[in-house]
Parts: C-alpha cells; sequence; structure tokens
C-alpha cells in the first residue's frame, strides 16, 4: 500500500482495518504475517550497532516487526505521535513510571486506579526508589491543584475509573499538569480510544491495556503507551530494552487482528451496557449502580464531553443483601461468566467483597460488596434474562 492510512483524514474504522498493515513483499499476502523470531540478521559490519538501541531490527527485545505494525495502528486510534507496545498493560504502566520518574520526583495520582498503578505508585516506587506520590480523588480537579507541589513531574488519572466508574475531567486536569509544568497521563482502559482519545484532550500519554477491548477476544496480552516520540524514545530504550517488558510477536499478532473489529464491537458494548445499566437501574433489589450513560451517574455531564459515541462496556451495581447472597447470586449465572478481566466478547463479573484494602478510597456505596460487570455482546436480552433468572433464584426480587 502507497497510501498512509494512519492519516487522520481517514475515519476511524477505516484506519482500525488499515493502519499498519500492509502487503508481505515475499509471500504477496495481503496481511501481515507473524515474524516469531527472536533474532535478526546483522550487517557486514556490526561493530557500530548499538546492542541497547530500540531501531532496527535486531533482537525482539530491542523491538520486532509485529510490534512495529501494532504501535503504528495503536497511535494511529488514539490521535498520538507515536506508540510503544509492551507485553501487558501493567508493563505499559509500570515503563512509562520508570522511564519518566526519578528520585525526588512527585506524581498526583488518582484514588481510584487499577490495583497495579496503587502498588506501584503508592508503595513500590515511593518506598523503595523514592518517587514521592499523593493520591487524591482527582473527580474534582480542585484536589489535584491543591496537591500540587514545586517537584511534581506526573499526574496520573484513570476515566472511567476501575473498579468504581468515577470519571475524572481530562481537559481540565490537563490545563492544571501543564500550568505547572507536569506531565499527565491517562489510562483509557475503560473506555479504548473508540469512546475516548485523551492526547486530543490534551494529554500528553494515553496508557492502554490491549489485553481488554482493543484484543477483544479474551486471548493475549499487552499493553501500550502513546504520546509524543522524545518520551517514547526514553521509555523504549528504558522499559522495554532494559527491563524486558517486550511483547511477543504472536501477542502483538493476535492484538492486531482483533483491533480491527474494536468499533464494531465497541458499539455493541456501548448499547449492552447502557441497557443493562437501566434495566438494574430499576430493579428493586440493586442498591445502586455506576455507569457513566446513566444520568443519575455523577460524572455523567463530564462523560458526555469527553466521551463519544458511548460510554464503554463496564459497570459496577450493589445487591441489598448479604456477602453470601452476592456469591450465591454468580453461582445461579448462565450466560455470564465468572472471571476477572474485561473487554471480552463473552460477559464477565466479578464479586468484590468488603475487605478490599481500598475501600475507604472508594464512595460509601462501594462499602458493603459489589459487581464489577463487563458487559459482552451476547444478545441483550439473554443478559438481562440470566441476570433475572439469577435474581429469582437467589430470592430477590425482579421488577418485570
Amino acid at each position: 500500500m502507497s497510501e498512509d492510512y494512519t492519516d487522520k483524514k481517514y475515519g476511524f474504522a477505516t484506519r482500525a482495518i488499515h493502519a499498519g498493515n500492509d502487503v508481505d513483499r515475499d509471500s504477496g499476502a495481503i496481511k501481515r504475517p507473524i515474524t516469531m523470531a527472536n533474532s535478526y540478521a546483522l550487517p557486514y559490519d556490526p561493530t557500530d550497532l548499538n546492542w541497547s538501541g530500540a531501531t532496527g531490527n535486531l533482537y525482539t527485545r530491542n523491538g520486532g516487526t509485529n510490534q512495529k505494525y501494532l504501535q503504528e495502528r495503536v497511535a494511529s486510534l488514539e490521535g498520538g505521535e507515536d506508540c510503544v507496545a509492551l507485553a501487558s498493560g501493567v508493563a505499559a504502566l509500570s515503563g512509562l513510571f520508570f522511564a519518566l520518574l526519578q528520585k525526588g520526583d512527585h506524581v498526583v495520582f488518582g484514588s481510584v486506579t487499577y490495583i497495579a498503578v496503587y502498588r506501584l505508585l503508592h508503595e513500590l516506587l515511593n518506598n523503595k526508589f523514592g518517587v514521592e506520590t499523593t493520591m487524591v480523588d482527582t473527580t474534582d480537579p480542585k484536589n489535584v491543584e491543591a496537591a500540587i507541589r514545586p517537584n511534581t513531574r506526573l499526574v496520573h488519572i484513570e476515566t472511567p475509573g476501575n473498579p468504581t466508574l468515577m470519571v475524572s475531567d481530562i481537559a481540565a486536569i490537563t490545563e492544571i499538569a501543564h500550568r505547572h509544568g507536569a506531565l499527565l497521563s491517562v489510562d483509557n482502559t475503560f473506555a479504548s480510544p473508540y469512546n475516548q482519545r485523551p492526547i486530543e484532550l490534551g494529554a500528553d500519554f494515553s496508557v492502554e491495556s490491549l489485553t481488554k477491548y482493543i484484543n477483544g477476544h479474551g486471548d493475549a496480552m499487552g499493553g501500550a503507551i502513546v504520546g509524543p516520540r522524545k518520551y517514547l524514545d526514553i521509555i523504549r530504550a528504558q522499559s522495554q530494552v532494559n527491563l524486558g517488558g517486550t511483547i511477543s510477536p504472536f501477542n502483538a499478532w493476535l492484538i492486531m487482528r482483533g483491533s480491527v473489529t474494536l468499533p464494531l464491537r465497541m458499539e455493541k458494548h456501548n448499547e449492552n451496557a447502557l441497557a443493562v445499566a437501566r434495566w438494574l437501574e430499576k430493579q428493586p433489589c440493586v442498591r445502586f449502580v455506576a455507569y457513566p450513560g446513566l444520568e443519575s451517574h455523577r460524572g455523567h455531564e463530564v462523560a458526555k464531553r469527553q466521551m463519544s459515541p458511548g460510554f464503554g462496556g463496564v459497570l459496577s451495581f450493589g445487591l441489598r443483601a448479604d456477602h453470601d447472597t452476592h456469591n450465591r447470586f454468580v453461582r445461579c449465572l448462565k450466560v455470564i461468566t465468572s472471571a476477572v478481566s474485561l473487554g471480552h466478547d463473552e460477559s464477565l463479573i466479578v464479586f468484590l467483597g468488603e475487605d478490599d484494602e481500598r475501600q475507604y478510597l472508594f464512595p460509601e456505596e462501594f462499602h458493603n460488596g459489589f459487581f464489577r460487570f463487563s458487559v459482552g455482546l451476547e444478545d441483550v436480552k439473554d443478559i438481562i434474562a440470566d441476570m433475572a433468572q439469577a435474581l429469582e433464584k437467589t430470592g430477590l426480587e425482579v421488577q418485570k
């Protein structure tokens, strides 16, 4: 292909199919093949090579062809200059933090984030490497402003947040961070670039767990950091080559394949999740429902401004029931699977009990145990019917 399909003159769905793809020169195949080699041929005189370099094909830990193709596509979908794809979402997060931060730097981060971020910033980087951190409720930008210090290097947020679906205003927090000379990174996993593109809202970095919606099939792990090339070159050299968090060629190929249907899948995830959230909100046995697409959600107005065309496929809810009843409800489900992760084709639910160590950081309604529900691509009538029959078998009232 001579055409540059990463160009934004093409629509999202067109770029999801064509960006990073081309005709294979050797076979004529119209899909990029998997290159499983871990080593590449050296030039006649290799003595001038940088063995820790991340440019050109040398050794797959330094970067491989399938990784390169995937990076082109994800950067295009996120609206960013460049992308580094790594072995998992956590590898992307830790790689970003490791490369950007040093002893004495300060980070402001959200009180509702993925558990690995909580570990990395609240414990590991703080205790092991002397990085100062402050955890705040980022749903109110004033909290971010108040936490900024002269040595603040990075502000990190997650919106919608895992697992409470709290929403933070990306544009407002970008203005605060940049005014104080700090960078802003946004974990965009729950939204996906189909619904939200943080870089187009001013953020410096968008981080994705490629394992989730971008792959979409529950069969491969990967993570991505999208942002300015000058920073991503540092991440490649330090976090990819020297920490070794490289994505495997096979996983990169699988995620590349899965990403083709991202627009179609997200349209259905959005539609199904909103329908399920509205149904749950009507049930007398449901204590609360948290989904940004509901008018009752405290972050709904912000979500409407920065998320389009939908609000994602994840919601949280709790029952008016004790601990054991929550578990019995899950056991009675037939279509919905009890498992961690999200963004799969099938619906996944996990019960988060009352003893979570971060419970004190969550809104009060989450304190008595709740479900995180990744709504899948099944017929929405089947999803709702499955929940209804499980509630009835558990002895809870269902509004038809």
